[in-house]
């Protein structure tokens, strides 16, 4: 099999491999609409590892997809604007260089996993002739060999009767293939960092064990990077290593995965976890956060979670909004009362 090199210097020049795989500070976007500005991240900042899994949590509209969108330079703009912060891959801030340096960099260094696989797929094409086309456009492959390929990438994501279903369309797949399918094609050129927007959105339980192991395993065989980007918080409790809840475009609370299930440190967090049904509690009546998120271009003066929180006072109702506040090495909190959160 043939298979072409591609130069990435203009796109990673100044790259240093000590530097963490990807770095995102102070990130904003907001959306202009006839209606007003949506401010739909505000400042956000993480870092991701190599071989390392950060899960990103919150309710639906906290800002998840925007930020991985934001991170692949895939936003709709307009209406959809970056008006602040860097995004930083090995170093190098790829909001400052060119459309086709981040190409380059997005087609080969950066994949992502879409959240709705069906729609993700172009349903006229067999799956095996868009695998194929990755190899085509960005590697210069023959037919033949991009189809080998596409083949050995199915039956790396476990489709069974690989050399088979490569000539079949989307619509023929369940959805759980359909996902596999869709993971092979973030894999195909090999990335360092993988984002993948809710992966198990519409799966049944079983599906769901399925997809996040075969994404656990490709990933410890790979040392990628992975971004997870969830609402389901039972789902990240076996692969996360760190944890980043959302609100309303902003961090709220970091911590290792252990920690947030043991103790959290915002009452966000707790309101969550505290929703989630427990076998231990049959015939319970289950918590709900009561409320919903807030109008993206109206939020909330001060903490933006204090019309629905427990634990409001009238400081939490006052500008500025609440820092995320360090507790202890690799635990912040952007809480007022983070103590009263975790019973100290």
């Amino acid at each position: 099999m043939t298979e072409v090199s591609v130069d990435f210097s203009p796109a990673l020049r100044g790259t240093e491999q000590s530097a963490p795989l990807l770095q995102v500070e102070d990130l904003r976007v907001e959306f202009r609409t006839r209606v007003g500005v949506a401010k739909a991240i505000n400042g956000v900042s993480f870092e991701v590892n190599s071989g390392e899994t950060l899960a990103i949590l919150g309710e639906s509209g906290c800002g998840k997809s925007v930020t991985a969108q934001a991170i692949m330079g895939i936003l709709d703009s307009p209406p959809g604007f970056i008006t602040g912060g860097e995004i930083r891959y090995r170093g190098v801030d790829l909001l400052k260089r060119t459309d086709e340096e981040r190409r380059l960099v997005r087609a080969n260094k950066i994949a992502m996993i879409f959240q709705d696989a069906l729609s993700a797929l172009n349903p006229v094409f067999t799956v095996g002739f868009q695998l194929a086309e990755l190899f085509r456009k960005h590697r210069g492959m023959s037919r033949a060999d991009a189809k080998k390929r596409s083949i050995e990438l199915l039956d790396l994501v476990k489709i069974p009767a690989a050399r088979q279903r490569v000539n079949d369309f989307p619509h023929q797949f369940s959805g759980g293939m359909r996902q596999r399918v869709m993971i092979a094609m973030a894999l195909a050129l090999d990335p360092e960092l993988l984002i993948a927007d809710e992966p198990t959105t519409a799966l049944d339980v079983t599906v769901q064990a399925q997809i996040m192991g075969l994404l656990g395993e490709l990933q410890r065989e790979r040392n990628m990077g992975l971004i997870l980007i969830t609402h389901d918080m039972g789902v990240v409790a076996d692969v996360a290593d760190r944890i980043n809840v959302m609100y309303a475009g902003r961090i709220v609370e970091k911590a290792p995965v252990y920690d947030i299930y043991a103790k959290p440190s915002h009452p966000y967090t707790k309101a969550l976890l505290e929703s989630i049904p427990r076998v231990d509690l049959k015939g319970q009546q289950l918590n709900v956060i009561k409320g919903l998120p807030p109008n993206l271009t109206r939020i909330p003066a001060g903490c933006a979670f204090n019309p629905r929180c427990r634990y409001t006072q009238d400081v939490c109702k006052a500008d500025p909004v609440p820092p995320l506040h360090q507790i202890q090495p690799g635990i912040a909190s952007a809480c007022h009362f983070w103590k009263e959160v975790r019973g100290e």
